[in-house]
């Protein structure tokens, strides 16, 4: 690019010192002749453009993540590069005195594309379009990421600055986007990455799981179930057998029981946590706490509704699991003998 300028701008000026037919009179405005160098009223306009635009592209170029957060001795070059180049400015002003009007306007021309060059592809949408936006990358954990309501942006292990358009992603994507941001509290984020996610597939049951989970978590109750209630009826109607399918119907299931718990619907509730517990005990170690949670969950609604002696078959199971809650379990069965003998006693009065 630079050795193709400087050929161009050597032709230009010797074509215009050369008084090359046409030059003399194939200007504008002010200058009408292209051999001429600036001067009148409007000589320093091509100057100062010429010094302006030179210093605006520096700024452009330098205005990079990666050159920020460079230290060291590199960083300290690049500061010291960057002030010569911003001096340069400086004498630029007083060269453009010296050269031919025609080759000013080439001059002022190319460093007015290359400014608005450098700024349109800076622009997400543009980017976007072109398909320059972080091609074959997506930000993963340990990414400093900061995210709009287009694009998501992130310093990658190279410290490298990417820009991924969210319309770009899968929903796939999207998801663990949102998953990261969730892990570090943003819910609101965490919330409108799913829901684009959904946008682009309605049916992706792991997006609606996700969703009645993040929901919970901002206790935003109704709408949690109406997406838990989703993806439990995908599952079932696609009879579940992989250890996925059957891991994202434990979590539908336990997580709108606890939210029709929470909100006092016991019968609904119950009837998802059973579902739980009528699953095969899973084998791996995460999933195995889920479905124990899940139990006690169940054990505790159980006893609210007055079903103590199903709450203790339940609380049984879980202490097998985790005798830490023995205590609950003793409780159970001592609320249990007393009921059982105030029944015994009362029949006796009879």
């Amino acid at each position: 690019m630079l050795p193709c300028f400087f050929l161009l701008m050597a032709s230009i000026r010797k074509m215009s010192l050369d008084g090359h037919p046409g030059f003399d009179s194939g200007g504008a405005l002010w200058f009408q002749n292209l051999c001429d160098l600036p001067g009148g009223s409007f000589g320093p306009v091509f100057p100062i453009l010429i010094a302006g635009f030179h210093y605006i592209n520096i700024q452009i170029s330098f205005d990079s993540p990666t050159i920020r957060q460079t230290t060291g001795l590199t960083g300290l070059l690049m500061r010291y590069y960057k002030l010569y180049l911003e001096i340069l400015s400086v004498p630029l002003f007083f060269v453009g005195y010296a050269i031919p009007q025609g080759s000013l306007v080439y001059w002022v021309t190319n460093s007015s594309v290359n400014i608005f060059q450098q700024l349109s592809l800076k622009h997400p949408t543009v980017g976007a379009k072109l398909g320059l936006l972080g091609q074959g990358a997506s930000p993963s954990v340990g990414h400093s990421m900061e995210i709009s309501e287009s694009v998501v942006k992130y310093v990658d292990s190279d410290s490298q600055e990417q820009t991924l358009s969210l319309q770009t992603l899968t929903p796939e994507e999207l998801l663990s986007l949102s998953v990261q941001v969730l892990s570090k509290g943003d819910k609101e984020t965490s919330i409108q990455l799913l829901r684009l996610a959904l946008e682009k597939d309605p049916g992706y049951v792991r997006g609606l799981v996700l969703m009645g989970q993040a929901l919970l978590q901002k206790t935003q109750l109704a709408e949690a179930t109406q997406y838990l209630e989703l993806a439990i009826s995908k599952l079932l109607d696609g009879a579940p057998s992989d250890a996925e399918d059957v891991e994202l119907l434990m979590l539908a299931s336990q997580w709108a029981g606890a939210a029709y718990v929470q909100q006092g619907k016991m019968k609904s509730g119950i009837t998802h946590l059973e579902r739980v517990a009528n699953l095969k005990e899973p084998g791996d170690p995460k999933s195995k706490e889920h479905y124990f949670e899940a139990l006690l969950l169940l054990s505790s609604a159980l006893y609210k509704e007055g079903q103590s002696d199903e709450a203790a078959k339940i609380l049984r199971v879980v202490v097998d699991h985790n005798p830490a809650y023995k205590p609950l379990l003793e409780q159970c069965e001592d609320e249990n003998e007393l009921v059982s003998d105030l029944v015994s006693r009362r029949k006796d009065h009879y």
